[in-house]
């Protein structure tokens, strides 16, 4: 098993957690205002979150080939 850099490691599962953290946390979300092009809050704010999610899957993913090598 190859030696893994622990700073790395931990800070890979932070980018994870964050969007976990961000969309349990209904009351921030559950409301209609502001709107954005017409749709509610609650849908674009759910719809940002895919996108930055995947963002942080990537940046966790690369974190960890980094730890690793």
């Amino acid at each position: 098993m190859p030696r893994t850099d622990k700073t790395k490691a931990t800070l890979a599962a932070v980018l994870l957690g964050i969007p976990i953290l961000a969309l349990a946390w209904v009351p921030s979300y559950a409301k209609d205002e502001p709107e954005l092009w017409g749709f509610p809050f609650f849908f674009w704010y759910q719809f940002l979150w895919v996108l930055v999610t995947s963002a942080a899957t990537w940046a966790a993913y690369r974190l960890m080939l980094a730890a690793r090598r």
